[in-house]
């Protein structure tokens, strides 16, 4: 018998063995400096190698999984296992817990918890994110046409849910790890959780799912790299400096917008 437990502990494991690496990559983009950092402004992030090791490893685990080994059997194995056990478990949960990490940022903006950007830099570096990897994705599904455990249509790998809800983990650790890196370990937990279901709804592999993860991953910290780029490009140098940040107040929800010219 396998229960939810043992499954999220397995894909757990698979997801953070690269934890060391992961964890190295995470201080790439952080203010050592102590120095007041701005509500409206991107701060700079620098691409380096290491942040792209983590996702490196899930995602070429996924693309192994093409060929006669342990990780097309732990797929078939697993996959087996859910379907003895939970025939007929279906859950529309997994399509709103994609976006939950990512929502968790507007909601603690909205509480005045003040995270590394304002509201609207750190849309525009989700945006640049989700593009980045619904792009990658869609490319990578086109491309390997690999069969769901279900039958139903050959765009398996890798996992779009998973990888969605990676990129608005990775999200929202970027924006609050300076807060608490606890408020980033939540989004991900939330986010192996949605990669649970989709194996329980049997939509995915396991090996979709790691893979997922990574790109979600990847994805994310190059939309913190492009963003300020882009918005430069389109803006200008001399562009304006504009904060727009969602308030309550009397009972009312409301939006509060403020810029320097």
């Amino acid at each position: 018998m396998m229960n939810v437990r043992v499954i999220f502990l397995r894909l757990s494991f698979l997801l953070l063995a690269p934890t060391p690496l992961f964890c190295c990559a995470q201080q790439d983009s952080t203010d050592h400096k102590g120095q007041e950092k701005s509500e409206s402004r991107i701060q700079s992030f620098q691409l380096r190698p290491v942040a792209f090791i983590a996702p490196a490893v899930l995602v070429g685990y996924g693309a192994f999984a093409g060929g006669n080994n342990f990780i097309n059997d732990l797929d078939r194995t697993t996959r087996a296992e859910l379907q003895e056990d939970h025939p007929l478990f279906s859950s529309k949960m997994d399509n709103f817990m994609q976006y939950a990490p990512a929502a968790a940022v507007y909601a603690l903006h909205l509480a005045g918890v003040k995270g590394r950007h304002g509201t609207l830099d750190a849309t525009g570096a989700y945006l640049v994110s989700f593009a980045i990897m619904k792009a990658s994705t869609e490319c990578m599904k086109s491309a390997t046409q690999r069969l769901r455990p279900d039958g139903s249509t050959r765009n398996s790998f890798p996992s779009g849910h998973t990888a969605t809800s990676f990129t608005s983990a990775e999200f929202l650790m970027q924006e609050y790890k300076d807060v608490s890196p606890w408020i980033g370990y939540g989004g991900y937990a939330v986010a192996i959780t949605t990669g649970v279901f989709r194996l329980y709804n049997n939509r995915h592999w396991v090996s979709d799912v790691v893979a997922g993860a990574g790109f979600g991953i990847a994805s994310a910290k190059l939309g913190y790299f492009f963003y300020p780029k882009l918005k430069r490009l389109i803006a200008g140098r001399h562009a304006a400096h504009m904060n727009f940040v969602p308030v309550y107040q009397q009972g009312a929800a409301g939006f509060s917008f403020s810029g320097q010219f």
